[in-house]
């Protein structure tokens, strides 16, 4: 009996190991055989997910969803993008209906440990802040005592707003939105005094105001909001594919390779260069992915700067710095791991 108890054991912990291997392979197998990314994106937001003036996804976070695809089938534009609001996007990644949530997400305790969802990492360090009227008079948020505040609902910024106005034992009124366009849209027709998001958010949605100069963003930074690309639990396959993409637009910038000079600076004698071109190193093998995968990325999405330069960096109608978002080497907390 005891023998017999053994071998039935022995059995289920192979079915365990080969539903978990085939759970691994999931989603990248069903990415490959419908031929895109289903990639959720914000319903518009300037510089980090938005539709251009031809209806193409442009941003940062839309940068992961093609570096993703151009890792996996070789082609940045294999993207099929997603709006949707705050309150949709878990439950979008949840049901399967994307397959990785790239959309000004903050990376919180609660939502890495009990909606079944994993963040692959932070591709923009941000903080809550607040956006007034110059006509207000306001130079700081501890003057904003029994203000009408503006906020989009299922955020972050719900909880944040809440805990820094009773900290600071100040009375607010809470305006509440669905989406960013309708928080701006509220604020620009005075439904409130103050408008408060992430500061990236602050900045891109001052750009959609009809006079961008008649507002500021105050000073004050109230809380940390590390955005990054989300996946679902139980796929970590997937999880080390939407990470690794990440992780190689940082190390290429480290490493001086961009999508102009990758060519070139492939067949030089630079050990890093190799690895993340695949021509040494670990390669594709543990990722399920060809060995060009990494070179894909950067030939085609660029490094990590040249996605922030052109989506929200000083060259940008954002004119956002690098700052926190700046290479660890220097003075940021950009650090990803080697690859090797």
């Amino acid at each position: 009996m005891k023998k017999l108890a053994s071998i039935a054991a022995m059995s289920a912990l192979a079915m365990g190991l080969s539903s978990g291997a085939q759970a691994a392979d999931e989603t990248l197998g069903a990415v490959k055989g419908k031929g895109f990314v289903q990639c959720g994106v914000s319903t518009g937001l300037p510089g980090f997910s938005n539709p251009d003036a031809k209806g193409n996804w442009e941003g940062l976070d839309v940068d992961v969803c093609r570096a993703v695809a151009a890792a996996v089938l070789g082609d940045a534009s294999k993207v099929k993008y997603i709006p949707l609001t705050a309150k949709e996007r878990f439950t979008a990644l949840q049901s399967g209906e994307i397959d990785v949530l790239s959309r000004n997400t903050t990376w919180t305790q609660t939502r890495d440990t009990k909606l079944g969802l994993n963040f692959a990492g932070v591709n923009y360090y941000d903080g809550q802040g607040f956006m007034v009227s110059k006509e207000l008079g306001v130079k700081s948020a501890l003057e904003l005592d029994g203000a009408a505040v503006c906020i989009q609902s299922g955020t972050t910024t719900e909880l944040n707003l809440s805990d820094y106005f009773r900290q600071h034992k100040m009375a607010y009124t809470p305006v509440v939105f669905d989406t960013s366009d309708q928080t701006v849209k509220g604020f620009e027709a005075g439904r409130c005094d103050v408008l408060t998001s992430d500061q990236s958010q602050l900045y891109a949605l001052r750009i959609k105001l009809a006079n961008p100069d008649g507002a500021m963003v105050l000073p004050e930074v109230i809380s940390k909001e590390p955005l990054g690309p989300v996946v679902r639990q139980g796929d970590d396959q997937w999880f080390n594919i939407v990470k690794w993409s990440l992780n190689a637009m940082i190390n290429a910038e480290e490493l001086g390779l961009t999508s102009a000079n990758i060519d070139k600076m492939k067949d030089g004698n630079n050990p890093g260069v190799k690895r993340l071109v695949g021509k040494e190193g670990p390669k594709g093998e543990g990722l399920g992915l060809s060995d060009d995968w990494a070179y894909n990325i950067v030939k085609q999405v660029g490094n990590y700067g040249e996605a922030f330069e052109r989506n929200v960096g000083t060259g940008s109608p954002l004119n956002i710095s690098r700052g926190n978002n700046a290479l660890w080497s220097k003075g940021g907390f950009l650090y990803a791991p080697p690859m090797r």
